[in-house]
């Protein structure tokens, strides 16, 4: 059964192989279980049933990959797409958390009509590298700088707006600490570094009397799974149906897209290209990380993404979706630690956003900073991201500040015509919001 639906023989693996792979790949991300609801209730959003819609975000689109396009990958809420979710859509537009997720239901609409059209292809040929590469740093960035703000290391200061927090304190002490705990983890091969830093922080913090103690193991590990009915199709459109909001929607989609595809192109070599280098199946697994995001706003999530930690379980040999099956029903079994999440302060988590952003500058090194035309506009998505603290606005300055400066040197005529668009729209959006 198992070879006639995965096709082992075909990509020399086995039954024991892919479900060390799918365990392997579970506890490389099993973080996203703990960081994301906490993000989420940032944004108002109800704590336990947060948790409950991140379990289900994951198992249901990894189900999805791993039957459908036959591939090891996992998927889960994106950092990065989570604090777009939070800190641009409700602190910084002033949305409720009903309609973000009505933004992101919009937005998983449209990632799934490019992928039904094999627009995401036209996409990433349109797109030029430079920017690609700047709207994963600039993320980085910005991810980076919750993790500083949530840790009480960076502070607000009226006459210099930042500044240094005061790292005598328990809380940013403990973060400084876990985060080299956890850099040393992740330096010895640990697998689930970023998950044992998380508890390792908040154990600390218990033992200490920073945060409340369990009063027993009812509030650790419980069978009483919490409800999803306050989050789950709790989708609100009447504030997001409006012409300055298009350019929040190309954000997110692409923001989305270039996770994916990102994710996607890292792996090809692993597991098998086609004809064009792109990872064999591209359509089916395009179509399993869009109605990821469909599914994870009806479910009451941020936009849903595949994992580059993915590659930790292809390393041990996984090469065929029962990976990423075993990986699902790993998720689904971690609903009983669904009291833990209670009990995790917010610091706990900053020294995984900080390795989160540190991971998303590894690529900064392809931007040609010595060619100004083309490495200005990068700089800009990088910079003013974090700086206006709003993603939609390094996007849209990143792409209009291209087409400007390429059309100034006399290259406007080869830019792709999409790009023109999207750039239109950004535009757009900063005339009438």
């Amino acid at each position: 059964m198992f070879e006639r639906i995965f096709h082992f023989e075909k990509y020399k693996t086995n039954l024991k192989i892919e479900i060390v792979a799918g365990f392997t790949t579970f506890m490389s991300m099993a973080y996203i279980l703990l960081v994301n609801p906490l993000l989420l209730s940032e944004s108002g959003m109800p704590l336990q049933a947060a948790f409950t819609a991140t379990v289900w975000a994951s198992v249901l689109p990894t189900l999805i990959m791993g039957f459908f396009a036959n591939l090891p990958i996992a998927l889960a809420p994106g950092m990065g797409v989570n604090a777009f979710f939070t800190y641009t859509l409700v602190h910084g537009m002033g949305l409720n958390w009903e309609n973000a997720l009505a933004a992101v239901f919009i937005s998983g609409l449209l990632f799934t009509l490019a992928a039904l059209l094999n627009i995401p292809k036209y996409i990433m040929q349109a797109v030029p590298k430079e920017l690609k590469i700047a709207i994963g740093v600039g993320i980085g960035f910005f991810i980076t700088l919750i993790g500083f703000q949530n840790a009480g290391i960076t502070v607000k200061n009226d006459a210099t707006m930042l500044m240094l927090g005061d790292l005598s304190q328990l809380p940013a002490l403990l973060a400084v600490l876990g985060l080299i705990f956890t850099v040393t983890l992740l330096h010895r091969g640990v697998k689930g570094a970023l998950l044992w830093g998380i508890l390792a922080i908040t154990a600390a913090a218990v033992l200490l009397g920073v945060s409340p103690a369990p009063k027993g193991i009812p509030d650790i590990i419980s069978t009483d799974i919490p409800s999803i009915s306050p989050v789950f199709l709790h989708l609100q459109f009447g504030q997001v149906l409006k012409i300055s909001f298009l350019a929040v929607f190309f954000s997110m989609t692409m923001v989305d897209l270039f996770n994916a595809m990102g994710t996607f192109i890292g792996l090809s070599s692993k597991l098998g290209e086609d004809e064009n280098g792109i990872i064999r199946g591209l359509k089916p697994a395009t179509l399993a990380d869009a109605s990821g995001t469909l599914m994870g706003s009806l479910l009451g999530t941020s936009p849903v993404t595949s994992y580059l930690e993915s590659i930790t379980g292809i390393t041990e040999g996984g090469r065929t979706g029962l990976t990423a099956i075993t990986c699902a029903a790993l998720f689904l079994v971690s609903l009983v630690f669904a009291p833990l999440v209670q009990l995790i302060p917010s610091f706990a988590t900053a020294p995984c956003l900080i390795l989160v952003g540190a991971f998303m500058m590894q690529d900064i090194g392809e931007i040609d900073f010595s060619n100004i035309g083309e490495s200005l506009p990068a700089f800009l998505v990088i910079v003013s991201m974090p700086f206006t603290y709003n993603i939609v606005s390094g996007f849209g300055l990143g792409f209009i500040s291209y087409c400007i400066i390429q059309t100034c040197i006399g290259r406007g005529r080869e830019l792709s015509p999409l790009l023109w668009i999207i750039s239109l729209c950004f535009l757009i959006n900063f005339i009438v919001s």
